[in-house]
């Protein structure tokens, strides 16, 4: 949100109190309190009717600094920030003298100096990281007439109460800084010059709109930065001041941490250790996932014939997904199987089990008014209410609909019990839909704050069901399959990207989104084959086929039209059947990579600057990444074929044709269906499973190691079997031009020099 016309003056209707010095700085053992006054103070006189901003400094984990702003301190209506499980007692280092203080955590030290002007500076080995100077923390009161727009909360409220306070903090930014995150944005991937809105909306891919807000961000100086509010908090990324980052909140109180890296994955390794770590997932949720698609019609004859054409095609499934229709039209959700098209649920998700695959349901929070659920959780009091103590109803999406209160833990309670019923029926896995529209005009059960809820009421929501998943199918076994998240959401994994239309443009902005949402701590990440809207054109299909078996997950998914290969033609058969079989024989990588993401916070899918943020040439990559830290992965989005590439420096070879070629500079290069640009990285020791037919097998039986050339060096490479979790460490020295691979197993597996 902007608050100023200019670098002089105020939009009209705005007023400013700035943070004007650190007039009484307070040093604890472990905390600095500020009080900074709004104006200088230079005689007694100036301390009457003189508004103050306390500024509290403290940390909750090593490298971590938190900074609390409070106005008016007593104003804050209950809890307002995220859960934080890696938040412990306070860690930092206290010391001070006259004319600073300074709180010390880890390698990060926050310096506040005494007097006039304002300023705290971040700094880690002797650099500074960021700052807040003059002008940098202020409270903002817009009245009725105020030129500026009051973000999408105020915009769904319909109404614009004024006055109205906000609490901003400007931090510095560096010549060349570039600025990521943000959760799921489908624009540039680099932040800098945007504005940006942390409220969850059911915008698609091509808006600015996110199914998934995240108040988190990191830069390529070192450091991240996360906004601890679940409310609205809008961005001005280098916008409104061009060398700053703004956050600003309608709240009396904006709390924040610094967190130092200095490399992305330091960052992310820490934020996630905060927040919280993303779940491991099952061996089999890396397979591909066929659905139903969602307004086509579809039964169990047809469920069957699309299982066995895959199957007689040599196309390996690993879950079939049921979209809406599973359930009758008009009653979503009651949770209860259409029998007219599903006469047999029981029996026939037996049957498909003893085809192998796993199983999958479409769920929303939404419980429509015909579906007889509606009553009992209405006279239960489980749906949230207006003021007036009357369910709130609205039309869109599904007649007379409701919402589920998941602050009710009865409601909560009595959502889970619906799900154990489809569990018990034999369904693996729910696809957890929806969770953005969420009304402000609404009383919760708990008292939250309607406004603070909106972007927290799908953490709740997935919540709910990835621990119904955990408690009856074990913790490691659990998988969703979500569209909207805040932060934290990341420790409830599968997410995808949303309503993407079926082009090839369509298909880079889904990119971009996933790229951008690595950059806010989620690991794992999917997207609809082909796009969602419409139906796209063979060429598309295939390239998009591609894309999707080189993702961390894989699902063929669209909206009024089947994504079964065959509808396209014979090639994109080929195309399936060629990427399928790869993803399922570098599974013993992709499933290490997922071990690695659940237990330091590294996504699977990695944004060039994430994996090399000392060359300059990958900052604005936002049309390649890795996959691990080993393979690059350059989508087509052309028509011809045609892909710009950069390799940075260092020899990579290409993983079909095993040709070699210098890094440091660009390639042009032109594919057909069957191939993109994958490339290895220099020294790789690539571990390769002997089974291309499911992803979950053991590993470690018929293993091949490839190992790339490289300079003389120790690799070590984990392969981890999720059959019977063994683990394997496999050391490879390469010394004096003579390559020697040793492991703790001792038989089973081979190696080969590539």
């Amino acid at each position: 949100m902007k608050f100023t016309d200019g670098q002089w003056q105020l939009r009209p209707g705005v007023t400013a109190l700035y943070a004007a010095e650190a007039y009484d700085i307070h040093p604890g053992d472990h905390e600095i309190t500020v009080l900074a006054p709004t104006a200088v103070i230079s005689r007694r006189g100036d301390t009457l009717n003189r508004p103050a901003l306390t500024v509290s400094l403290s940390s909750p984990m090593a490298d971590v600094i938190r900074v609390r702003i409070d106005h008016h301190a007593h104003r804050i209506p209950g809890p307002h920030g995220f859960p934080l499980p890696g938040a412990g007692e306070d860690v930092g280092t206290v010391t001070s003298d006259a004319d600073q203080s300074m709180l010390t955590s880890g390698g990060l030290t926050a310096r506040v100096t005494s007097g006039s002007p304002w300023q705290l500076s971040f700094e880690a080995n002797g650099r500074t990281l960021t700052t807040s100077g003059p002008k940098s923390i202020a409270c903002f009161t817009a009245d009725r007439d105020a030129h500026l727009d009051p973000g999408p909360a105020d915009r769904t409220r319909h109404t614009t109460a004024r006055p109205v306070s906000y609490l901003a903090q400007q931090l510095s930014l560096d010549v060349g800084e570039a600025v990521y995150g943000l959760g799921e944005r489908f624009g540039p991937l680099v932040k800098n010059g945007q504005s940006i809105d942390i409220w969850n909306a059911d915008g698609g891919t091509s808006s600015e709109q996110a199914y998934k807000s995240v108040p988190f961000y990191l830069t390529n100086r070192g450091y991240g930065v996360f906004v601890n509010d679940t409310g609205h908090v809008s961005y001005e990324v280098g916008s409104e001041a061009v060398q700053r980052v703004q956050f600003s909140v309608a709240a009396q109180r904006l709390e924040y941490f610094v967190i130092h890296g200095p490399t992305p994955k330091d960052i992310l390794t820490r934020y996630t250790a905060l927040t919280g770590r993303p779940a491991q997932v099952p061996a089999w949720s890396y397979g591909v996932w066929l659905s139903t698609s969602f307004t086509t019609d579809y039964d169990e004859a047809t469920v069957t014939s699309f299982i066995d054409g895959m199957a007689e095609r040599d196309l390996p499934l690993s879950v079939f997904h049921f979209d809406c229709f599973w359930m009758r039209a008009f009653h979503w959700c009651d949770f209860r199987w259409d029998a007219r098209v599903f006469p047999d649920p029981a029996g026939m998700l037996a049957r498909l089990h003893r085809k192998n695959l796993h199983t999958c349901v479409w769920i929303n929070p939404y419980i429509a008014q015909r579906s007889e659920l509606f009553d009992e959780a209405a006279a239960r009091g489980f749906l949230l209410k207006r003021e007036d103590g009357s369910v709130w109803q609205w039309d869109m999406w599904q007649a007379g609909m409701a919402l589920v209160d998941f602050t009710h833990p009865e409601a909560t309670e009595w959502f889970k019990s619906k799900l154990r019923v489809l569990l018990d029926q034999g369904v693996d896995a729910f696809k957890t839909d929806f969770g953005e529209r969420i009304p402000l005009d609404v009383a919760y059960f708990d008292g939250s704050a309607p406004e603070r809820m909106h972007n927290y009421y799908t953490h709740l929501y997935n919540k709910a069901v990835f621990e119904v998943l955990e408690e009856q199918r074990g913790r490691g076994d659990a998988v969703l399959f979500a569209r909207s998240a805040t932060a934290g959401g990341q420790q409830f994994p599968v997410h995808w990207g949303g309503d993407s239309a079926s082009t090839l443009g369509s298909m880079a902005d889904t990119l971009r989104g996933g790229l951008s949402l690595a950059y806010s701590g989620f690991a794992f990440w999917s997207h609809d084959i082909g796009g969602f809207e419409g139906t796209p054109d063979p060429g598309v299909f295939k390239r998009w086929t591609a894309f999707g078996l080189l993702s961390s997950h894989s699902r063929l998914h669209g909206s009024s039209s089947y994504r079964v290969p065959w509808a396209f033609d014979d090639e994109a058969v080929e195309v399936m059947r060629r990427f399928t079989h790869l993803k399922l024989r570098l599974m013993p990588y992709l499933y290490q990579a997922g071990i690695t993401a659940h237990e330091r916070g590294i996504p699977v899918m990695r944004p060039m600057a994430m994996e090399f943020p000392d060359d300059p040439a990958t900052t604005y990559l936002d049309t390649q990444y890795m996959l691990g830290d080993s393979l690059l992965v350059a989508p087509v989005f052309k028509p011809d074929g045609t892909v710009d590439l950069y390799l940075p420096g260092g020899t990579w070879t290409n993983y079909f044709t095993g040709e070699r070629v210098r890094g440091g500079g660009w390639r042009r290069e032109v594919h057909d269906y069957t191939s993109l640009p994958l490339y290895v990285r220099e020294g790789a020791v690539l571990p390769v499973g002997s089974r291309h037919d499911r992803p979950d097998y053991d590993y470690l039986d018929g293993l091949t190691l490839r190992v790339y050339p490289g300079p003389d060096s120790t690799t070590n490479v984990t392969v981890t079997s999720p059959i019977s979790g063994t683990s394997a460490l496999f050391t490879t020295i390469r010394a004096e031009g003579h390559i020697r691979v040793t492991s703790t197993r001792a038989d089973g597996w081979t190696h080969q020099l590539v």
